[in-house]
């Protein structure tokens, strides 16, 4: 009975040290935007998947919207980009005959004109309207009195570009021209079935050189996204975001995305039946929104809702380090790595990171709606506990939680406590920022150090951004209520 009750008033001071800050920190004042913000980097894509990831502060998710357009090589430089292959007379045909629907969409900055990013973007069959992605037009979306766009046809032909609709969580975008299409890009009305080693044709503005056609293969549905990407074996380079992947017979299977940086002709695109839904909405819509700002974050809501029920489904995982059980989630949209420096140190610090495998993205400085989780066990037998003691303070970083300048975010807000889970005594930090642009969501970060041996310590850190301040208690709690200890030695 004893122990029940001693028990149950542990796991209450656990859940305290989570629960300490009851309500939410409001968000300040939007400011300004950075008008001198510099243009994307040229290599797009994803990140690079299979790279240990670093302990202690969170690692960026791995498939991330790329930038939409490149940098020119500097004098001396040569282009790292391939060139794309010469396209066999079946795509030079399919090319000939979509070449009149194809767009360049330019982002242009409204004081001077000057082109900020530039993306590709298609005519959909006889309308106006025109597919692209998300972020080829995200600034426009989120700085409309900054920044402006417009769209180059094949004949050189240039227009105004309205935005009509997003779709943050796809990478989609729907824009309307002054000027129909001639038919060819058909997008159907059911999704397209693919068949593995299927031919697609993938088609854009790479490097903002000229329009161009590439040839691929499919390859099946991205397992480790938390939305389907379609798997397109073959070259896109930057500038061909937004552009159309079609079949041989001309019918739109996908939009153009992303590519991996750390493998050859391995490129991703949005499934078309994203791109169906979203022209329906535009269909029923009597306009388009006045501001984009609050639907983004709507759409960012719904994200974080179905990110966090799904991390949350089951139990936490536990690993045994050393003496220590710590919480982790793997699954097919977070994968963990880990490595050891345990070779001849006066100290060995062993570390295990699970990071989810994608992130929504809002801006080429901001993505969100991801959860990442670190784990390090630091252990020494020759330093006196005087040195491990500092060693261990040392290590615990409490003050790295990013820019407090940043002006997306407030400053961090953090509670202090010293807990005790079901059987490990632990000082843990909480600290949220809220978003400024985006009412009720907040980055939440959780950093935890047990306290209960000498010459060892385990400091961890969950960081989740973009949730709401209820769903950011919950991940934090059940992380912080699932540390306990092996029993191990």
């Amino acid at each position: 009975m004893k122990r029940a009750v001693l028990a149950f008033l542990l796991t209450c001071i656990a859940f305290g040290a989570a629960l300490e800050a009851t309500s939410p920190p409001a968000a300040a004042q939007p400011q300004a935007r950075n008008m001198t913000q510099p243009a994307p980097n040229a290599t797009q894509g994803t990140a690079g998947v299979g790279a240990a990831a670093a302990v202690g502060a969170p690692q960026m998710p791995v498939d991330t919207a790329p930038a939409a357009t490149p940098n020119a090589p500097l004098p001396g430089e040569s282009e790292t980009q391939d060139a794309l292959p010469e396209p066999s007379s079946g795509a030079q045909d399919l090319y000939e005959s979509a070449r009149g629907d194809l767009l360049q969409i330019r982002m242009l900055l409204k004081n001077g004109r000057t082109q900020s990013t530039v993306g590709s973007g298609f005519l959909v069959g006889t309308s106006n309207l025109a597919l692209t992605n998300y972020h080829v037009v995200s600034q426009m979306a989120l700085d409309p009195a900054i920044y402006t766009a417009e769209y180059i046809d094949t004949d050189g032909n240039t227009g105004p570009v309205e935005l009509m609709a997003v779709d943050v969580l796809h990478d989609l975008a729907v824009v309307r021209i002054n000027r129909n299409g001639s038919g060819f890009f058909k997008v159907p009305e059911q999704a397209v079935r693919l068949r593995q080693g299927q031919r697609l044709y993938s088609l854009g503005n790479p490097l903002d050189l000229g329009f161009a056609i590439s040839e691929g293969a499919y390859n099946g549905v991205l397992t480790r996204s938390f939305y389907d990407r379609l798997i397109f074996s073959g070259p896109i380079n930057s500038g061909m975001s937004g552009g159309p992947s079609v079949t041989a017979s001309g019918t739109v299977a996908g939009i153009n995305v992303s590519r991996r940086r750390d493998g050859e002709s391995v490129s991703f695109l949005v499934p078309v039946k994203y791109a169906q839904e979203l022209l329906r909405k535009v269909a029923e819509q009597p306009a388009p929104p006045g501001d984009f700002n609050p639907l983004i974050g709507k759409q960012l809501l719904a994200h974080q809702a179905g990110m966090v029920d799904k991390l949350l489904e089951e139990p936490l995982t536990l690993k045994g380090m050393g003496q220590y059980l710590v919480p982790v989630r793997e699954s097919g949209e977070v994968r963990c790595w880990g490595r050891s420096n345990a070779r001849g140190a006066v100290y060995s610090v062993d570390a295990m990171s699970c990071v989810m495998q994608s992130a929504v993205f809002v801006s080429d400085v901001q993505q969100t709606g991801n959860v990442a989780m670190t784990h390090q066990y630091i252990r020494s037998g020759t330093m006196d506990p005087m040195r491990f003691a500092t060693l261990a303070s040392d290590n615990f970083q409490v003050n790295n939680l990013g820019s407090t300048g940043d002006p997306r975010l407030t400053k961090p807000f953090c509670t202090e406590r010293f807990v005790h889970t079901r059987s490990l005594p632990m000082r843990a930090v909480t600290c949220v920022r809220a978003y400024r642009k985006f009412e009720g969501l907040y980055n939440f970060t959780l950093l935890t150090a047990s306290t209960d041996a000498s010459q060892s310590s385990l400091q961890s850190r969950l960081d989740v951004s973009g949730v709401s301040y209820e769903n950011g208690l919950r991940v934090t709690r059940a992380y912080l209520g699932a540390f306990g200890r092996s029993g191990r030695r």
